[in-house]
């Protein structure tokens, strides 16, 4: 495929990615979901629009993040493959999360809406969606699974301080997926005043469009900034993979050059179902959400239970587009595990000073793994989040990290 004419072709009409995508939706939202996808059309032409977001990106988001060497790393790997970083943990909030609820938010008010609801994971959407309602003045409810309300306090703590109504699923697993059952429900009736501002590079057409759109920013950047750093390309690049969104981002601008890409999926505690949430490695064709893609289902087509040590990658589908690139070949979906994204946590904390999030810890697992088998080149790795809200649990669950690093 000739990916320079790519994205005028996909999504098509129908909001899909070849086999993936589309809007399956309750007949009431219909109406809806059209208004939206026409508001996005009409204003992602807008050079008002454009300008208005480019201005918060640099005056409040802190934007562009830069791409970084990790060279004490990748010399410990004792390879002469290098690692760098695209520092997305330098985003304001802390993680990429705000590049599209800052778009989303900005929709909003040019919707004439009141209110932004959404569901949330390791709760970084969440506070990035608290963040773009304080910004813009609007009310904000976030439906998060208790489970993970538990396991990411700091994150609650900081929804709640901007001004977020948090509210707790207590139903299922309690977890990602529940949350975003809960707030679909809550859209169903509150849709004329609100948006549902979803956290990920899926749900029905438009929003993996949108997310993926507005995330495109982490591609453009890195790809212009690796060339100004090093005068060529990157031989992997990859991120981590639980919806999609940081990766969507990151994977879109480099499409049509001369790179491999993967995506890293969650392994968690093994491939037996429940162990992990690994979509692309373990899943069918399905529907869910409102939209049609790979997930990982049960015999009677249900979602199947799903887990992960990161919260905001323990969902058991994924964003359509991701299914659809590697259909094309283009991208390839692979597997880190709890115990190495731990490692990789630890590793990137003691030898470069830089805590992930253990979502970006899978993709930096992945990066150190194959470093060792290349030998030589480069890998660019989207550092898509800052780990301040998983310290707690994991000082709780490994102490401070001494069995993981390298013995000299």
């Amino acid at each position: 495929m000739d990916y320079r004419s790519y994205f005028k072709q996909y999504p098509d009409k129908n909001g899909r990615y070849g086999e993936y995508g589309g809007a399956i939706l309750p007949p009431e939202l219909v109406p809806v979901f059209k208004e939206i996808t026409e508001a996005y059309n009409a204003i992602c032409h807008s050079a008002q629009f454009i300008n208005e977001l480019r201005r918060i990106r640099k005056e409040f988001q802190g934007r562009p993040t830069p791409v970084y060497h990790c060279d004490r790393l990748s010399r410990k790997l004792k390879t002469g493959c290098q690692i760098y970083l695209k520092r997305e943990d330098l985003n304001h909030t802390g993680a990429h999360k705000l590049n599209h609820c800052m778009g989303e938010g900005l929709l909003a008010k040019f919707m004439g809406k009141k209110k932004l609801i959404a569901e949330t994971g390791a709760g970084q959407h969440g506070v990035a969606l608290a963040t773009a309602a304080a910004y813009f003045g609007l009310k904000c409810d976030i439906y998060m699974g208790e489970v993970d309300i538990a396991k990411q306090a700091p994150n609650v703590t900081r929804m709640k301080i901007l001004g977020a109504n948090v509210v707790p699923v207590t139903h299922g697993l309690k977890t990602l997926k529940e949350a975003v059952d809960a707030a679909f429900d809550a859209y169903l009736k509150e849709y004329k005043d609100a948006i549902y501002c979803i956290g990920s590079a899926l749900g029905p057409h438009p929003f993996p469009q949108m997310v993926r759109d507005f995330q495109m920013c982490v591609g453009l950047e890195a790809r212009e900034q690796f060339l100004e750093m090093t005068g060529i390309f990157p031989d992997v690049v990859c991120a981590c993979v639980g919806g999609g969104s940081n990766s969507a981002g990151m994977f879109a601008a480099f499409l049509n050059d001369p790179v491999e890409i993967c995506g890293v999926e969650p392994l968690g505690r093994g491939p037996r179902t429940g162990d992990h949430a690994a979509s692309m490695a373990y899943g069918k064709r399905g529907i869910l959400h409102g939209f049609e893609s790979i997930i990982l289902q049960e015999e009677d087509g249900s979602p199947s239970p799903v887990y992960s040590i990161a919260s905001g990658l323990d969902y058991p589908g994924v964003g359509p587009e991701h299914a659809f690139w590697r259909d094309l070949g283009r991208v390839n979906y692979v597997t880190a595990s709890d115990e190495e994204a731990i490692d990789a946590f630890f590793k990137l904390s003691r030898y470069e000073g830089i805590i992930p999030a253990l979502e970006s810890a899978h993709a930096v697992a992945y990066a150190m793994r194959r470093a060792k088998e290349m030998h030589s080149g480069a890998i660019l790795v989207n550092c898509s989040g800052r780990g301040d809200k998983d310290v707690d649990y994991v000082v709780e669950h490994y102490g401070y990290g001494e069995q993981f690093m390298f013995k000299d």
